[in-house]
């Protein structure tokens, strides 16, 4: 192990994380000579809201690559439902087992990320929403949280780690503020120095009222002034809010934009996004609940065979123009205009196709609309 507790990729590539069980059983398959050539299928039988979004699945691609193996799944970004298969692997089954804890790790985490992303998105409107939570997850993975975060919707996000060509957000941390003798000092040396594409938006509640270090900022030249911790204070956070934006307006700082963060949740979002400009999110996308995917057997030798609860036999995923979808099995006609989602991404362990990372973030935006939908259906049946 090295100097952090972490997997590097060549032990991942080598199927070096694993489950246990998966090494004892095929060491015993193969000194009892079998081998079975199989079809495996990734699918969620339940989800949060009843939906979700494919993240991950690059990964999945990169392991697959130089393998005995074959894959197809749907593309980043593509909406999916409840035992839908969004991927499906063949090979020789030893050689898929040891790698069953890193794929399903990999979409697990990521879709989770991505659908709590695209839920905010879809809540927010026209809002900006920025994805501010990577300190709440291990380093090491900051890449594919930020990257997962994007791909969902979000406008920006804060981490250095993010990949190349998402854009990062963040100004100042309070402990900024508190090197100085006072907020406006803060404020000033900010304007001052900050490089003139660094928007200027200013933290207004280290020390004391949120309107009053918010008016401040404004005579300062904040573009913005953000409110970090009104929960904290056990306040009516969108009280606050309103407080901040009339006394703003009333100072003549109208174009003052107010910028929301802070523990926010989605239910925040939907209440607070007539008055916020912006949202800066932690915890409720980088720690959003992974997705409980699960890697069954649909094929055993060319025949369709399955275990309890699950369906037998390769399967693909239609999507029609209004975003329903129907699961047929693999061959079968599909319904007139409706496109397939599971899509040939290895052969043989070639890879056939890589969709890129903003493929995948405009899938999501395509999708907004009807995600915004099936978001107020879910709120309508829990009032």
């Amino acid at each position: 192990m090295g100097r952090f507790a972490i997997v590097d990729d060549d032990r991942i590539r080598a199927g070096e994380c694993t489950d246990i069980y998966f090494e004892r059983a095929v060491a015993v398959l193969e000194k009892s000579g079998h081998s079975p050539e199989v079809a495996m299928e990734v699918t969620a039988s339940d989800l949060p809201g009843g939906w979700g979004i494919v993240c991950g699945t690059e990964d999945v691609v990169s392991l697959c690559e130089g393998l005995p193996l074959s894959l197809d799944a749907m593309p980043e970004g593509s909406l999916f439902f409840p035992r839908e298969p969004v991927l499906r692997v063949r090979g020789k089954w030893p050689d898929i087992a040891r790698y069953e804890t890193a794929i399903l790790g990999f979409l697990c985490h990521a879709s989770g990320i991505a659908t709590a992303a695209a839920r905010v998105r879809a809540l927010a409107g026209d809002r900006q929403v920025f994805s501010f939570g990577s300190r709440r997850q291990h380093p090491a993975i900051a890449t594919m949280v930020e990257r997962s975060a994007w791909i969902g919707g979000v406008d920006g996000v804060s981490n250095t780690c993010a990949p190349p060509g998402v854009p990062l957000a963040g100004t100042m941390p309070h402990a900024f503020v508190m090197c100085y003798p006072s907020p406006e000092e803060a404020f000033r040396a900010f304007d001052r120095h900050a490089p003139p594409e660094v928007p200027r938006i200013m933290l207004c509640d280290t020390y004391c009222d949120e309107k009053q270090e918010s008016l401040i900022a404004a005579r300062c030249g904040a573009r913005g002034v953000r409110l970090d911790t009104p929960r904290s204070r056990r306040g009516d956070m969108r009280a606050i809010l309103e407080e901040v934006r009339w006394e703003l307006d009333a100072a003549g700082y109208s174009d003052v934009m107010v910028f929301l963060s802070g523990g926010i949740t989605p239910g925040d979002v939907a209440q607070c996004r007539d008055i916020a400009d912006a949202f800066g999110i932690g915890g409720a996308i980088a720690n959003a609940p992974v997705l409980d995917f699960s890697m069954d057997i649909v094929e055993k030798d060319g025949t369709g065979c399955a275990k309890r609860g699950k369906r037998s036999g390769a399967k693909q995923v239609w999507e029609l123009p209004d975003m329903r979808h129907v699961v047929l099995p693999e061959g079968r006609k599909g319904p007139q205009g409706a496109d397939p989602l599971l899509v040939p991404m290895v052969r043989d362990g070639e890879v056939v196709f890589r969709q890129g990372m903003e493929y995948a973030r405009a899938r999501v935006l395509r999708r907004i609309p009807a995600i915004k939908e099936l978001v107020e259906r879910e709120n309508r049946k829990e009032r």
